[in-house]
């Protein structure tokens, strides 16, 4: 007969083995994969992951008594300025424990805050490397918000008291200065703040064209759980972006990541709200000293415009009265100077007129002249080409239905042909006619 253990005597077995090898306490390193506070006790699951794969290699239950938990979280908040939550690494001191009806798990008694400080500054440290080589880091410093930043785009939780915050510093300005405020809301704590603000982003991006800002705002203070702003995804998105980005998440102590590569970083939304209004304020300041300015050199110019009038209407007359006299006397001797040109102009005119007839009787003589000998050269060259001249010498003309006849070829077979002498004439009929030329 086999005698057989209940499952109470060897847990209770496993618990006495438990406590005997292991008496003391532990300060062991580890990431929190999940967490739950109940009737305030908190419930941890912790989770070691490979430094290059970051998959598990290890995971344990560990609780923290209520006890022990209130001051543990509270010394935590106070050292980190943040709240316990998952994805952080911690180093716990714990002990031991089996217990017979819920197993094995770690008991913490303490959490040390410089450690966490350290992982997360050094998480820190990487990603501001990683946006330094990327050369992203300065990127939106570079941009400089309008001159009238009115049109502003708010990444919030839609229901927190810091969006109704910013937005009544920013429409009870007490300065008349208007805003047009659109929200795109997000999660703003946990593990999804980083996916939640990236897609908000990405919302406004669509529409960037509608926006001269985007502000980032959280409520919170010490306390606030900032590590979902501490990521490099969110970093570089902030870092691209095309507008300027303000960031007021809500803390007093801790800078992150987001406030680092943003255009502007404030502590609180009521921080932004006034950031804007006071820059606007400014540049209405600037353009009511611009139209002040505008309006008295305007007055100056005006002033010194009448004074010269009134200078110019007392000085007229007599530069008036100046430059008549002197365009008179102009006149006159210009005057003068006609009459004479034109009375020499006219005795010239006069005496060519007079040798007129001389001139023109002999040029008609000697055109009369020069036309006499032309038409007597016309008359030999008539004579010699006289055709009853050349038919007195023994040539003839033949013709054919009224014209010479110069080419053979084109007389036909039956026509008449007259041949004209210097005494009388003769007519003949064409019977042969050679087609050959000669």
């Amino acid at each position: 007969m086999i005698n057989a253990l209940t499952l109470y005597e060897l847990n209770n077995m496993v618990a006495e083995v438990i406590s005997s090898v292991m008496p003391d306490e532990y300060w062991v390193e580890a990431e929190i994969s999940e967490m739950r506070v109940v009737n305030g006790h908190c419930y941890m699951e912790l989770v070691q992951k490979a430094e290059d794969t970051k998959t598990p290699v290890a995971r344990a239950s560990a609780k923290c008594w209520r006890t022990h938990w209130a001051l543990v979280k509270a010394a935590f908040g106070r050292v980190t300025g943040r709240e316990l939550n998952t994805g952080m690494k911690v180093m716990m001191r714990v002990h031991a424990d089996f217990h017979e009806a819920y197993g094995f798990s770690w008991i913490v008694t303490d959490i040390n805050p410089e450690y966490t400080l350290g992982d997360m500054a050094r998480r820190r440290r990487e990603i501001i490397a990683r946006l330094k080589e990327e050369g992203v880091l300065e990127l939106q410093k570079e941009l400089v918000l309008p001159l009238f930043t009115q049109r502003v785009a708010v990444v919030s939780s839609d229901n927190a008291a810091g969006y109704d915050d910013f937005c009544n510093q920013l429409h009870d300005n007490g300065k008349g200065l208007a805003f047009t405020v659109r929200l795109f809301p997000a999660v703003m704590q946990g593990e999804a703040t980083e996916r939640s603000v990236i897609a908000a982003l990405n919302e406004i991006y669509s529409r960037a064209d509608e926006f001269d800002v985007v502000v980032i705002i959280r409520g919170g203070g010490a306390t606030s759980d900032l590590s979902g702003f501490d990521t490099l995804s969110l970093a570089e998105n902030v870092a691209n972006f095309p507008l300027p980005v303000i960031v007021g998440i809500g803390h007093n102590r801790d800078e992150s990541v987001l406030d680092m590569v943003a255009n502007q970083s404030v502590k609180t939304p009521t921080a932004a709200a006034a950031f804007l209004v006071d820059r606007l304020a400014a540049v209405a300041a600037q353009v009511d000293s611009a139209a002040a300015f505008v309006a008295k050199y305007a007055a100056d110019m005006m002033e010194r415009e009448n004074s010269r009038i009134k200078y110019l209407s007392t000085v007229l007359p007599s530069l008036y009265a100046t430059v008549r006299n002197r365009e008179t006397s102009e006149l006159t001797q210009l005057r003068d100077r006609l009459y004479v040109a034109v009375r020499q102009t006219a005795a010239d005119e006069r005496a060519r007129l007079g040798t007129m007839p001389l001139r023109l009787a002999g040029a008609a003589r000697q055109s009369i002249t020069a036309g006499r000998h032309r038409l007597e050269m016309l008359g030999q060259r008539t004579v010699a080409v006289d055709p009853q001249r050349m038919l007195s010498r023994g040539y003839s003309i033949t013709l054919h239905d009224g014209k010479a006849v110069t080419d053979a070829s084109a007389l036909t077979d039956g026509g008449i042909l007259e041949t004209v002498l210097a005494q009388g004439r003769v007519v003949s009929k064409i019977e042969r006619i050679s087609k050959k030329r000669r």
